[in-house]
């Protein structure tokens, strides 16, 4: 196959100026340079990229972003600097830092009858916000569903997150992940947490799919890998992704126990433990006997309607008769009570921290 190769075009007033500007301080390599008698053109390659200054062009001077692991041992220093054909070059980090947004708490309540919109996303997915406000950036919660199912166009990737849960809500899906052996059908009911920056792709779904994902911080990067193919070889599922292990919980292998909410059980995923206590994953049914008045005091208390229904009253608030397909959010310290459940009531609870302290009123 024929070389093919692709520069970016800068305009110039005079090369001489930033033949010295793109090699000694953006320490880029010159490659090429003509004609030899009153140079016009030059062409510098580096960092990944290759450019094409040349007298009089046309295109804007435009900005060039260099990202380095040691921001400050490059161009002495400076941040933001103007080259001599007037290019702005910023200097960033290489790997931004995660940044956690205080949590803006307030009571939500997403209906699905209500019709939010789907909106299409990454690889072809249908996306439905359940947290419209995201609590001031802290939180994404996506209802998720492929109408058609069969191969997905994904790619390996990753995510730059501090928590990241992906429960199978209906149908299937084949997963694949880094480290953790040979790709995986996620069955109705399960799910997986992708700990932070685990390659991973989706291979396959059942028709009419559909998956809870939670994100945090809502906005994070996802960041394809070209290099990695998955599987990559013998499992290693105790490794440690920046204090985070890799889960993939059974439905069909859990236990049932006392919730927190009298009246309830639950089947705890060991998200809690899994990741030191940065999140927790119940699936809650009802167990019969009276339900009183709750407060909580965690962050980010999260809820999924899956199945039946249920009212809920808040202090201060309409009672809400929720259904399979609503979700709702309760704001640290406020009095709830989860009343008249259904018996094929069941529901997803998503918590920031895992453990946390519930006072019965």
């Amino acid at each position: 196959m024929a070389e093919i190769r692709a520069e970016v075009v800068l305009p110039t007033q005079e090369l001489r100026a930033d033949i010295p500007f793109f090699t000694k301080v953006l320490k880029m390599r010159m490659d090429m340079i003509y004609p030899a008698d009153d140079p016009s053109v030059a062409v510098f390659s580096g960092h990944g990229l290759r450019v094409r200054v040349e007298k009089n062009a046309a295109e804007a001077p435009g900005t060039l972003r260099i990202l380095t692991e040691e921001p400050d041992q490059f161009a002495e220093g400076q941040r933001i600097l103007t080259a001599p054909n007037g290019t702005r070059i910023e200097i960033v980090p290489l790997h931004e830092p995660l940044v956690m947004p205080e949590t803006v708490h307030s009571f939500v309540v997403r209906r699905l009858a209500d019709q939010a919109p789907w909106i299409i996303g990454r690889a072809g997915m249908h996306y439905r916000d359940l947290i419209p406000d995201r609590l001031g950036g802290s939180i994404i919660a996506s209802h998720i569903r492929i109408p058609d199912g069969g191969p997905v166009p994904d790619m390996v990737h990753y995510h730059t997150v501090g928590f990241q849960l992906i429960f199978c809500y209906r149908g299937w899906v084949d997963l694949v992940y880094e480290d953790q052996g040979e790709p995986f059908r996620l069955f109705a009911g399960n799910c997986v947490i992708q700990p932070p920056e685990i390659r991973h792709r989706v291979l396959y779904a059942s028709d009419n799919i559909e998956v809870i994902e939670i994100g945090v911080p809502a906005e994070h990067v996802t960041t394809i890998d070209h290099e990695m193919t998955l599987p990559n070889g013998p499992a290693n599922p105790g490794r440690d992704f920046q204090g985070q292990r890799f889960v993939h919980h059974r439905a069909d292998d859990a236990i049932w126990a006392p919730f927190r909410i009298p009246g309830f059980q639950s089947r705890d995923t060991t998200i809690a433990r899994h990741t030191g206590n940065v999140a927790g994953v119940h699936v809650v049914r009802p167990a019969g006997g009276p339900s009183p008045q709750t407060r909580h005091d965690s962050d980010i208390l999260f809820t999924f309607v899956m199945e039946g229904r249920m009212t809920l009253t808040a202090e201060g608030r309409d009672p809400h008769l929720l259904e399979a397909g609503d979700a709702f959010v309760v704001p640290p310290g406020m009095a709830v009570g989860y009343e008249d459940p259904s018996e094929d009531l069941e529901l997803l609870e998503v918590s920031l921290p895992g453990v946390f302290e519930t006072s019965l009123i």
